[in-house]
């Protein structure tokens, strides 16, 4: 057993002598990263700041697309399907989905945690050291939980710290550039296509166990169709956005608040209950998650700006 595994049934017995105490705490920790952190760039551009919201959503977004491109090409297992003897809590086993490498809650974690970090770092100290914090225990939880080894965590908060850095200097480079911006949209629809064509012909591991297939690389392809069609959504929302809607965040307007939050209701109801069996349903896993997506940021970049500037308006 390598030492990662080790660590791993360290953390894995410690569990069990502290009789599951932490469990819950750890992976409530895990569940933010993934299921209400990454509505908060969308939130940022809508309330907070455009640019900072912009470059969240363009590092949330570039986040799941690359950390999906090494997962589909690395096609490392879980650790329990490395070792028997690992066992991870709670339902950690059903819930951690795709492949190993990397962490793609670690990656959540860094980027999320990390612009709010970046964003508050000259203004409220104890904020952005708190995010530090959460980043830490947010990758500690899935090595904790048993669904990560460390190696897992370590590359996904790299990644994130990475990308928000290059996205950030890109950023930097290309403001007030249109034609720029608009030369880098149209790299983007080739991104995704070359993507999409990389990750459906390459070959997988296909590795059975009493003639069940480990892991299917079709259910595991769903993630990189989700982030492929946000980023789909992304290209054609901000080209919207930025030639026709010109959105202008109306600060310290009383309906801001409110609506920012209905806003991001909106998107995590999508998410988590309507997305399914509108269009995942009909469309299959790929194309239904790929649309699913895409009319997510769309809503967001498009959709919602609108109302929030009428609604602002209206009360003038």
């Amino acid at each position: 057993m390598g030492i990662d595994l080790q660590y791993l049934l360290f953390l894995q017995n410690l569990r069990v002598a502290t009789g599951g105490v932490f469990d819950e705490f750890f992976n409530a920790l895990s569940k933010v990263a993934v299921d209400l952190m990454p509505f908060i760039p969308f939130v940022i551009f809508w309330c907070v700041s455009k640019k900072w919201g912009y470059r969240a959503i363009l590092t949330y977004i570039s986040g799941e697309v690359l950390n999906g491109i090494i997962k589909l090409t690395v096609c490392a297992y879980r650790p329990w399907i490395r070792s028997d003897q690992i066992e991870p809590a709670g339902d950690s086993k059903t819930a951690a989905t795709g492949y190993s490498f990397p962490s793609g809650h670690s990656v959540n974690a860094s980027i999320h945690y990390g612009i709010i970090q970046q964003m508050q770092k000259n203004k409220r100290k104890w904020l952005a050291t708190l995010c530090i914090i959460l980043i830490l225990l947010t990758g500690f939880s899935r090595n904790f939980l048993g669904v990560h080894t460390p190696q897992d965590v370590i590359v996904g908060i790299t990644e994130g710290i990475f990308l928000i850095w290059i996205v950030g200097l890109i950023q930097k480079k290309t403001e007030g550039n249109a034609k720029l911006h608009d030369w880098m949209t149209l790299g983007g629809f080739a991104v995704i296509i070359a993507v999409l064509i990389y990750i459906t012909n390459k070959p997988y591991p296909m590795d059975y166990i009493e003639g069940k297939l480990l892991v299917d690389p079709q259910v595991m392809m769903n993630d990189m169709y989700k982030a492929c069609g946000l980023l789909f959504g992304f290209l054609i929302g901000s080209y919207v956005e930025r030639h026709y809607i010109h959105y202008e965040i109306p600060a310290n307007h009383p309906n801001l608040p409110v609506l920012s939050v209905v806003g991001f209701m909106i998107m995590f109801a999508w998410k988590q209950y309507f997305s399914k069996p509108i269009l995942v349903a009909p469309l299959g896993g790929h194309w239904g998650n790929f649309a699913a997506r895409a009319v997510m940021a769309l809503f967001a970049l498009i959709v919602w700006p609108l109302v929030i500037r009428h609604e602002c308006r209206e009360e003038k």
